[in-house]
């Protein structure tokens, strides 16, 4: 491991100095939430750019709201507030809510809007913002967290995220022509480490074993088509697995570590994906791929299927979501895993929700860990019996997030898992698993966030924490986002 970037300690300092700083109203707990569309509500503010884009947080810590009305959508109304929470949506993948506006909303882009080309960029609907999340924990391991992620490194601050996005999102919400979209998201800190496929700058990772890293995360294009059923969405490139309750991107989460089911299984995938939506119950995803995390001209890549199903009912109270993700022969290859994983969401009240998911997934023809055959970096190889050199390696896991909302400034949300990794092929421990965190998230505005937490979690049948010493590992842990 490398000494600590420096980088995460210059920009707080900077960014304690802005004026913004004293102009944060203590205990704003009340009514923000994301605008409709800034572009059109926007008015010129003179000054340089670095004014306006100072200008635009002092708009948002101090409470000012840029539209009073709702945001067009023919789809029922949200089930959540967002913020709090990290999507006002049950969360499904492929696409961007068909049939609701887009509201990003973010700093960056309130001060090109507010600037003297203001009108072009409005016209084109393209969009560029970010974060940085630099992050800390306080852990009983002292030379790794790992099979805990994302904060793999203990008792240190860390940056975890430097994010940039370039994107345009088609407008779903009119029914009259076709539109277009893209994304291109660059990705740099030490959670690269997650989110790196085989042939995508992952010699950084699979070679050269860096710390930190930049990841390519998200390049496609999008394809909206009004008049097939309530809309259909094509997706082509590469763009986040399907599946799961958490993504990789910091923001699009309840808590800041993640749980161990979702930091063992497919993170990314590089092919074409189709979502249709039916009627405001019935949601179907059809994909083809190169396979989980790997490109398609890498070794190892194969054509894999990608299919799901969302159902919604109970008023929009209750969300079910099963997904076959990757599916091919299952033959062992980089993170080749065979996924089979179903969510389930449910809303109690306005304040109560939660949200569980359980998965199972495999690899046939692992090596294993004491036989003669190669394994590929980054993965492990299968605890194996009867002296065989390869064998079949599985794994089950389930999570449960339960969230409290108290305002549109303050959540809390509860984590308790379990997973059974049979073969250690996954985690590198053959031993079963749980996991339990509670963490308080807090908003400044919609721009900032923090999250501490408090998180425990043990390995059953052998020691699996700090390189395999330990049982247990208790740690306290908190990130800051900074959205721009």
């Amino acid at each position: 491991m490398q000494a600590n970037i420096p980088c995460t300690y210059i920009i707080a300092a900077v960014l304690c100095a802005l004026p913004v700083c004293a102009q944060v109203a203590p205990g704003a707990d009340g009514d923000q939430r994301p605008s409709a569309q800034p572009s059109a509500t926007s008015p010129e503010v003179p000054g340089s750019f670095l004014h306006r884009f100072v200008h635009a947080y002092q708009e948002d810590w101090n409470g000012a709201d840029s539209s009073a009305l709702e945001p067009p959508r023919r789809i029922p109304a949200s089930p959540l507030s967002s913020p709090p929470f990290p999507s006002a949506e049950w969360t499904y993948g492929g696409a961007s809510v068909i049939g609701a506006t887009n509201t990003t909303d973010y700093p960056f882009m309130h001060a090109l809007y507010a600037g003297p080309n203001g009108e072009t960029w409005k016209r084109s609907n393209v969009q560029v913002y970010g974060w940085i999340e630099p992050g800390f924990n306080f852990s009983t391991s002292t030379h790794s967290n790992l099979p805990g992620g994302y904060d793999i490194v203990p008792n240190r601050l860390e940056l975890d995220q430097a994010v940039l996005y370039v994107e345009r999102v088609p407008d779903t919400v009119q029914t009259d022509h076709v539109d277009w979209g893209f994304r291109a998201a660059n990705f740099f800190g030490i959670d690269y480490h997650f989110t790196t496929a085989k042939g995508w700058l992952s010699q950084q990772l699979l070679k050269q074993h860096r710390l930190y890293g930049d990841d390519p995360v998200m390049l496609y294009g999008d394809l909206y088509i009004p008049h097939v059923a309530k809309g259909l969405n094509i997706r082509f490139g590469r763009y986040i697995s399907l599946p799961d309750i958490e993504a990789q991107l910091a923001p699009q989460n309840y808590t800041y570590t993640h749980s161990l089911l979702y930091s063992y299984d497919p993170f990314t995938q590089t092919g074409i994906v189709g979502t249709v939506v039916l009627n405001n119950r019935w949601l179907f995803n059809v994909g083809l791929s190169a396979g989980n995390d790997i490109a398609p001209w890498a070794r190892g890549a194969k054509p894999s299927l990608t299919a799901c199903v969302s159902y919604t009912f109970n008023n929009g109270k209750d969300n079910i979501y099963p997904c076959a993700s990757g599916t091919n022969s299952g033959k062992y290859a980089y993170n080749n895993v065979q996924l089979y994983v179903n969510t389930w969401y449910h809303k109690f009240n306005d304040s109560w929700h939660m949200a569980t998911e359980a998965y199972y997934e495999y690899q046939r023809d692992v090596p294993s860990i004491s036989g003669p055959l190669p394994i590929e970096p980054n993965t492990n190889g299968a605890v194996c019996t009867g002296g065989e050199i390869r064998c079949f390696a599985g794994e089950w896991a389930a999570v449960n997030y339960l969230q409290k909302q108290f305002s549109k400034s303050n959540y809390i949300s509860v984590r308790n898992e379990v997973l059974d990794d049979s073969r250690g092929q996954r985690t590198g421990f053959k031993t079963l698993y749980s996991e339990h965190t509670v963490m308080w998230g807090h908003w400044v505005g919609s721009t900032v966030l923090l999250r501490p937490e408090l998180r425990f979690e043990r390995s059953y049948r052998m020691p699996a924490y700090d390189n395999g010493t330990s049982k247990n590992q208790l740690s306290f842990a908190t990130d800051l986002i900074l959205r721009f």
